[in-house]
């Protein structure tokens, strides 16, 4: 192995951790988001960490709507293949995820209608757990 190989491969498998966390983030932040309110945490209007939240999901729905793959799974992708790898991904992270861990192959549509109604039920969670717009005094 040249060190341009490794250094191809070791850069898209950071890429596909950043990619994990930010699903992670997406998914367990909903969740935690609903447990905090259950158990009265602050943490769970808090406005900062609700924006971010929101932004990331809509990103995601943004990016399914206009038939686009994600630029992390592009990019990783692209490293793969400069390192010697075949492509990993014909289509979406998801989908090709999806199809690994569960053995399903869902159409794209499928996820576009997933993450739009996720988005809604993190929007409609602002009904239901407002953000905190308090300014805290230090």
């Amino acid at each position: 192995m040249s060190p341009t190989y490794n250094k191809y491969l070791l850069t898209a498998d950071v890429i596909l951790l950043i990619h994990f966390i930010f699903v992670a983030f997406v998914v367990l932040g909903f969740i935690f988001i609903w447990i905090g309110y259950f158990t009265k945490q602050k943490f769970a209007r808090n406005a900062k960490f609700r924006i971010c939240h929101i932004l990331a999901m809509g990103i995601v729905l943004c990016e399914s709507l206009v038939g686009m793959i994600c630029p992390l799974t592009e990019w990783e992708n692209y490293l793969r293949v400069r390192g010697g790898q075949d492509q990993v991904y014909e289509t979406s992270f998801m989908k090709e995820w999806i199809h690994k861990i569960m053995f399903f192959d869902f159409s794209e549509l499928t996820f576009v209608i997933v993450y739009a109604l996720f988005f809604a039920f993190i929007l409609l969670t602002l009904l239901v757990i407002p953000l905190d717009l308090k300014k805290r005094s230090t």
